[in-house]
């Protein structure tokens, strides 16, 4: 018998398959343990698409949905923030007609050339009202926003249309109050711009509009879109109504162009306006006038009002279908926090007894098993 080791003895199992194995495992959960550890830190499933599994698609599908409906109600904020603008110069406007309508009722010859050089004034500020912008935009241009709606306001006592009603109010003791009043309407009724050789104070985009109700009309207006195919008019426009209807023998059925008619009438009244025959009669007939005109401007910020309910309600359902929403996609992105430790604490164990088993592996030789 020789001295070596017999052929017939087993030698004991490799611990190299097992410790690839157990390596192997422990990579597994330590991959499992860096990601709920990343759950635990974020409180999301996963940080990509991917990660989501199944779930991936509806997460698109509800992202997608939310950014939409925010923009919906982001384009409702812009409106009406333009509509309070729009309110607050209708006001203004108002009260420029309330103010030269009550001193109406007290003119006298001596007080005329004041009360003339007032009204060429009101009209300078109508016509930088109507030029009001909203960030870059002009809010009484409708579709045409990036334009000024009274292309030469600083010049519009000088314009054409001031220049031809006061011609036509120069000849009140020649033609009377009647036809004094209705050749100023015509001048003030024009829709061709001052820039074409015409009248009209308005851009050539807002002179070409209709003063009777249209489609075109209603469709130069500004809209906001606050949802799929949907959209609604918001705003007013320089030249032409919206919501209210101007009527009468002194309007010219727009309450802008009868304001502003009536004030380059009286920003054309001297002292000798006042002997003429027809004087007392102008006077009323420019006093009829403004009230039309005033009475259809709170008509239309009442319009303007409704809008802008319609718009506030349509933000608050938005606001609570983004919720619901968001809800949903909770339940997809975030995980049970609760659960997520739970799970960590004992992954972090398992690792840590996978750790202790490789090692004790790592020790194991042949003197182990001899005795």
């Amino acid at each position: 018998m020789s001295g070596g080791i017999s052929n017939n003895y087993a030698l004991p199992p490799s611990s190299y398959g097992m410790l690839g194995e157990l390596t192997q495992g422990a990579s597994a959960v330590q991959t499992q343990l860096d990601t709920l550890a990343q759950q635990a830190s974020s409180g999301n499933v996963s940080q990509t698409y991917s990660g989501l599994g199944a779930n991936a698609v509806t997460d698109l599908n509800l992202n997608a949905e939310i950014a939409q409906n925010n923009a919906y109600v982001s384009n409702i904020t812009a409106a009406n923030n333009s509509i309070g603008i729009t309110q607050t110069v209708m006001n203004q406007l108002s009260k420029i007609a309330s103010g030269i309508s009550a001193q109406l009722d007290n003119i006298t010859g001596t007080s005329i050339s004041t009360l003339a050089e007032q009204a060429q004034n009101d009209l300078q500020q109508v016509a930088n009202l109507l030029n009001t912008q909203n960030g870059t935009n002009y809010i009484f241009a409708g579709q045409d926003a990036s334009n000024p709606p009274v292309p030469d306001a600083s010049t519009i006592v000088s314009s054409p249309f001031f220049a031809q009603i006061q011609a036509a109010v120069a000849g009140l003791a020649t033609n009377g109050a009647a036809a004094t009043m209705t050749t100023a309407l015509t001048v003030a009724s024009s829709n061709v711009p001052g820039s074409a050789g015409g009248t009209s104070p308005f851009s050539a985009a807002l002179s070409a509009l209709s003063l009777s109700p249209s489609p075109s009309t209603s469709n130069f207006q500004a809209s906001v879109e606050i949802g799929p195919g949907q959209s609604v008019s918001a705003g007013l426009l320089a030249s032409v109504n919206t919501y209210a209807t101007s009527s009468g023998p002194y309007s010219t059925g727009s309450y802008t162009r009868d304001l502003m008619n009536a004030l380059a009438m009286v920003g054309s009244l001297t002292p000798n306006s006042a002997t003429a025959a027809g004087f007392t009669g102008l006077i009323s007939d420019i006093q009829t006038s403004l009230t039309g005109a005033i009475g259809a401007m709170a008509n239309e910020e009442g319009g303007l009002g409704a809008t802008q309910d319609t718009l506030t309600a349509t933000s608050t359902t938005l606001g609570n279908v983004t919720t619901a929403l968001q809800t949903q996609l909770s339940t997809v992105q975030d995980v049970n926090m609760s659960q997520t430790l739970s799970n960590l604490t004992m992954v972090q164990t398992q690792l840590q007894a996978s750790y202790k088993l490789i090692a004790s592996v790592q020790s194991l030789s042949l003197a182990n098993y001899v005795q």
